[in-house]
């Protein structure tokens, strides 16, 4: 981390804006803003962006471990107080994963990344074969790195955008943050609230009570998401006792993130297009208390799974999903992912002028999927609750644009800004988590808290080393991987 870093001419001024961030987060899931008077921040430093990239993290991992300690209130009676650790989450938003003699494989693929096409920049994401591979059938290149580039120079960035996308590939031009105001996308998305909440009937009682120190022990999770947000969701529930059960499809890795997202986690594999990964699926719905799910938008209404039909199969599931464009508007069924909403939405304009850079200028790793998946489980666990109050069903929808729009609107970060003590020892657990891959420390927990238990019971495993089966009988302890 730098001790400092510098923006070109003009930089603005705006102070942080943490308290727009946590407000509009908490309220964005029906919280009572009440409430955020039990969150106690700590932790002096910011991540280097043009943008409230620590504030972000605070204010996301805030609602969500605000949103498991009302749970847990519904246990012991009282809501406990809620530390966050500033520096801690910003590093959680970067990497929890400390590999001890083995390394992560590159995160990105050899094709992927920004070019410079006749008129501004374009990033390609080619980190899926197949997504590769209409990269190269547009370009008419092989797999070499300058082949794209020089083939990427004819193009205009929205032409080569546009013929990329019409053929079911991934990337995006760089816009400014005005072009994407007025873009009809843009329009759309922000228009739309944070998280779009609906609610329904529980056909039945829950028959479940939380424990004060442990609130989602007893609670299943069926994950249907990949890179990035929902596994981060998933993840934090797993961290307070949920039985996380994420389902692939056979073939499909994640090299460069699937140790840092899947720990405490059970993965399992099912071939959805066969009637009997299908039916598989049916029945792990049934028996689910949550779905999170993050599939290209149709995909799962594709394979006889659209929300009515989860809804029949489970009247009291609590649905909560994401897609990458927003849920109205142009572009609502497009792919994307986070570095390519950076790009669509000016935040990688803005970066670059701000910090005087040369190209596209990203936040500190892929922030805008953390904050997301953040918001999705604090989504999930106040449907817990309300479940449990009123006999409400939650479903609730995030986006990637939309959580984008949320970090843009606490405007910009000043030069005077001061860096991050480096990572110490005493930031890494003493437990060693023995990993699919290898032994591994994790950051200790950016969040605590009073009387309730963050940690994990189950260490990273690989894809497809369980069976796609619910546990018959559910842990009543915690190993605490990481604490």
């Amino acid at each position: 981390m730098p001790d400092n870093f510098a923006f070109g001419p003009n930089p603005t001024s705006d102070k942080p804006s943490p308290n727009k961030l946590l407000q509009t987060s908490w309220t964005s899931i029906g919280g009572d803003p009440d409430e955020l008077k039990h969150i106690k921040f700590s932790g002096i430093g910011v991540l280097p962006s043009a943008f409230h990239v620590t504030e972000l993290a605070a204010a996301t991992i805030g609602v969500a471990s605000l949103a498991v300690a009302e749970l847990s209130a519904v246990a012991s009676g009282a809501l406990p107080t809620v530390g966050i650790d500033r520096r801690l989450g910003s590093y959680w938003f970067l990497t929890s994963l400390r590999p001890q003699d083995w390394s992560l494989p590159p995160q990105w693929d050899p094709i992927a990344g920004d070019y410079q096409a006749a008129d501004g920049w374009i990033r390609l994401h080619t980190n899926a074969p197949h997504h590769r591979d209409v990269v190269l059938s547009v370009l008419g290149t092989p797999i070499d790195k300058r082949s794209v580039e020089q083939a990427v120079e004819k193009w205009n960035a929205a032409d080569l955008e546009a013929a990329i996308v019409e053929r079911g590939g991934c990337a995006a031009s760089m816009r400014t943050q005005q072009a994407w105001a007025e873009h009809p996308q843009g329009l759309a998305v922000n228009a739309e609230p944070l998280i779009h909440l609906a609610w329904t009937t529980a056909a039945t009682p829950a028959h479940w009570t939380p424990m004060a120190e442990r609130p989602l022990q007893g609670i299943r999770v069926l994950d249907l998401t990949r890179i990035l947000a929902g596994p981060v969701a998933t993840r934090f529930l797993a961290a307070f006792g949920a039985d996380v059960l994420r389902i692939d499809p056979f073939g499909w890795e994640e090299p460069g993130t699937v140790p840092e997202v899947v720990l405490g986690k059970r993965c399992a594999r099912l071939d959805l297009k066969t009637a009997e990964g299908r039916d598989r699926l049916s029945h792990l719905i049934a028996g689910a208390d949550v779905i999170v799910h993050g599939y290209r938008p149709g995909a799962l209404a594709d394979l006889g799974f659209d929300p009515a039909q989860r809804r029949a199969i489970n009247p009291n599931l609590i649905d909560v999903c994401l897609d990458a464009y927003g849920w109205t508007g142009p572009w609502k069924g497009r792919r994307g992912f986070d570095s390519l909403i950076q790009m669509s939405t000016g935040i990688a304009d803005t970066g670059m002028r701000l910090m005087g850079r040369d190209r596209p200028t990203p936040l500190p790793g892929q922030s805008i999927d953390h904050g997301t998946g953040y918001l999705m489980a604090a989504a999930v666990v106040r449907g817990l609750t309300e479940r449990l109050r009123t006999g409400r069903v939650l479903e609730a929808r995030a986006s990637l644009a939309r959580t984008a729009q949320l970090l843009v609107s606490a405007g910009h970060q000043s030069a005077d800004t001061t860096a991050f003590l480096p990572e110490q020892q005493e930031d890494l657990s003493d437990a060693i988590e023995r990993t699919g891959w290898g032994p591994a420390r994790r950051l200790r927990p950016p969040a605590t808290i009073d009387g309730v238990t963050m940690g994990w019971d189950l260490p990273a495993p690989k894809l497809g080393s369980s069976p796609p089966v619910w546990l018959n009988a559910k842990s009543t302890s915690s190993t605490e991987l990481t604490s």
